[in-house]
């Protein structure tokens, strides 16, 4: 019988074991990899000993093995953080974002569809955070001041520190590593950043994604600054990587953002031609877009300005590019006379144009001395590349956060929703996919989320990380309660999440429950389950010979004082490489809690004396789920003796279990 794992997945170690099933000659007697071998097996493609570029600094070598040490910690639930912990499809996880990574591994490994991440700018008042590849927890646990009754100050990078710039590239060069193996082969990263790191970030990037997966480097225009000394640097940058180019590629995935200013558009539009016809109507249209001009969202669709019964329109050419098309006659449908021809001759053939003219895709002028025109309507054409710049005045974004959170800033520059909004949606997801935001700070891609699945009625789900950063005491949010960053975010995706809730309800009360686009309030997922980094829940044995007698009498009970089953539970679906929101449902089996997570995919019981009748249940419950796999956890420690044990596995296995199916924690 297997045991649980008792760390994270090791990286390095399914590295060489991938190694050895490609190449199986390439190890030695000692189980060792030749790497003179493996050079020889792959022959030319190996770099010899020439000069070439390549991107190093101080503390490379400790940064890639960083982010291949496995955790040993867990992730704990809150409940009472938590909103609808039981049916939200949504995470919220406080810790440092490098234990957490690591951490999630095996359980939304190329699973993310999309990752938004606004790290630390290193603007020398950054928050940095000091990594111990050695303990990462341990060390998570004192800078945060969980367990040290002094407390540890929070670190800042500053200009006079003689690595500065090196130590924010060993902080970010991890985190991204890992983030890598969890996007999904279609996935896609957006960074955002400014000018202080963005050439190392891209260095790093392209090491890391591959310069082939480099998409664009967005500018984000966020409106005019005159805090500088010479020029007003108004913009920051948002780098855009894929997982895989050749993928998006070879499924034909198009990347497209819908217009803005569409429904203004229709609805004038509309109205106009209904008043007053085709020719009048077009003529007031033109006009409406001039007044319109300061509306960039309208007035870049401003020659779609004529309009008939099936909406706005522009006049496209009808001749044949480079010359050499058709020229056969067309009759004008008034004057029942042969129009003029284009130069160049008819783009289509005869009997197409002949179509076009019944279905009123034709303009014709008043008279046959004008050539006719093909009508390409603006709903035919509403979705449009994406242009690399970003126009968006920040203090919008300011306005309404500080609006949200009863009129108080408690973020100096927050990232605007509808930017990061804007970036959800020209990622081609399906409805269920992942985001991730592993610098979460003021929660901005989970309002972004919620506020895009009530739009269109998608069920994207997020997962937020946030290192929990202690307020300053005499800070505005320290007075008002709060005493971590994570508070504030928590607090901010509460009340965002009622408040598109209700932008919805009203808006469905204006529509009509009838309109085919309606999208159910109560079916809107705005809850999150709250998850904790901590140490992990199984005591780790220590062999100091001194504390030998102690270390057996602790070992009675396994698990670490004061953590609880469901504790245990969710550090068991992690190493199991479940995901964090599936179903947890507890029953009781004669006094002994039992946890069937996902339906029957996996079911603990953590009980004292289990017998057959545990395993009997659990077959039982399996049954009724229908599910064909199926793993269970049990207490080593929970039965009576080694007979009731072997009882247990057998009746498992005689009920279809496979024994690698069957572990002990």
């Amino acid at each position: 019988m297997k045991k649980v794992p008792s760390s994270s997945p090791d990286l390095t170690n399914e590295n060489i074991k991938k190694l050895k099933e490609l190449f199986p000659e390439i190890l030695t007697d000692g189980e060792q990899i030749d790497f003179d071998k493996l050079k020889t097996i792959l022959g030319e493609e190996v770099e010899g000993e020439k000069e070439r570029y390549s991107f190093n600094w101080y503390g490379k070598k400790n940064a890639i093995l960083g982010a291949q040490t496995p955790s040993k910690g867990t992730l704990r639930p809150d409940k009472d953080k938590s909103k609808n912990f039981d049916t939200t499809e949504n995470l919220y996880i406080e810790g440092d974002n490098l234990e957490v990574l690591k951490l999630l591994q095996k359980s939304y490994s190329n699973k993310i569809k999309m990752i938004y991440i606004d790290p630390p700018y290193n603007t020398g008042k950054d928050f940095v955070y000091k990594d111990n590849f050695r303990d990462g927890v341990e060390n998570y646990l004192e800078q945060t001041g969980q367990t040290d009754n002094e407390g540890n100050k929070i670190s800042t990078n500053s200009e006079s520190n003689g690595r500065y710039h090196t130590d924010w590239i060993n902080m970010i060069y991890p985190r991204l590593k890992l983030a890598r193996n969890l996007l999904a082969d279609d996935g896609v990263i957006f960074i955002s950043i400014d000018d202080a790191e963005q050439s190392r970030l891209k260095s790093i990037c392209d090491e890391i994604f591959g310069e082939q997966n480099f998409i664009s480097n967005f500018i984000w225009y966020g409106g005019r600054k005159n805090d500088s000394k010479y020029i007003s640097n108004s913009h920051e940058y948002v780098l855009m990587y894929f997982k895989n180019s050749e993928k998006i590629k070879s499924n034909n995935i198009v990347w497209r953002e819908k217009k803005k200013g569409l429904n203004e558009i229709y609805s004038k539009a509309t109205e106009l031609y209904n008043k007053h016809g085709e020719l009048e109507g077009s003529k007031l249209l033109k006009e409406w877009f001039k007044q319109n001009k300061n509306n960039l969202d309208i007035y870049s669709n401003n020659h779609y300005s004529n309009v008939d019964q099936s909406g706005p329109y522009f006049k496209a050419d009808l001749s044949w590019p480079g010359g050499g098309g058709p020229t056969y006659e067309v009759k004008h449908p008034i004057t029942n006379k042969n129009v003029k021809k284009p130069s160049r001759g008819w783009l289509f053939k005869e009997e197409r144009l002949k179509e076009l003219i019944k279905q009123d895709r034709i303009f014709f002028g008043l008279t046959e001395d004008n050539v006719p025109t093909l009508k390409k309507y603006l709903n035919e054409t509403e979705y449009q590349v994406l242009i690399s710049v970003i126009y968006n005045d920040n203090r919008g974004s300011m306005k309404r956060l500080r609006k949200l959170m009863n009129n108080k800033s408690y973020f100096d520059f927050p990232k605007d929703e509808n930017v990061i909004k804007r970036l959800l949606n020209i990622v081609p997801m399906e409805k269920e996919d992942i985001v991730l935001d592993f610098f979460s700070g003021s929660a901005t891609t989970a309002h972004a989320t919620i506020q895009l699945n009530a739009e269109d009625g998608g069920n994207r789900r997020f997962i937020m990380v946030q290192l929990p950063e202690l307020l300053d005491e005499k800070s505005e949010a320290y007075k008002d309660g709060y005493r971590t960053i994570c508070d504030i975010g928590e607090e901010r995706i509460r009340r965002a999440g009622e408040l598109v809730k209700q932008e919805l309800i009203e808006k469905n009360a204006k529509t009509g429950m009838l309109a085919d686009d309606i999208v159910d309030p109560e079916q809107l997922d705005i809850g999150f389950k709250v998850l904790k980094l901590d140490k992990s829940n199984i005591r780790e044995w220590n062999s100091d010979f001194e504390d030998l007698e102690d270390n057996l009498f602790a070992y009675e009970d396994v698990f670490v004082e004061g953590r609880s089953e469901l504790d245990v539970v969710y550090e068991i679906m992690l190493k199991n490489g479940l995901e964090l929101t599936y179903n947890v449902n507890q029953f009781q089996h004669e006094g002994k809690n039992v946890y069937d997570i996902a339906y029957g995919n996996l079911f603990v019981c953590l009980a004292d004396n289990i017998d057959v009748s545990v395993a009997q249940i659990i077959v039982e419950k399996r049954n009724e789920n229908g599910t064909d796999t199926s793993s269970v956890v049990l207490k080593d420690a929970g039965f009576k003796n080694d007979s009731d044990k072997l009882n247990v596995i057998e009746l498992l296995k005689d009920s279809g279990y496979p024994e690698e199916n069957i572990l002990t924690i």
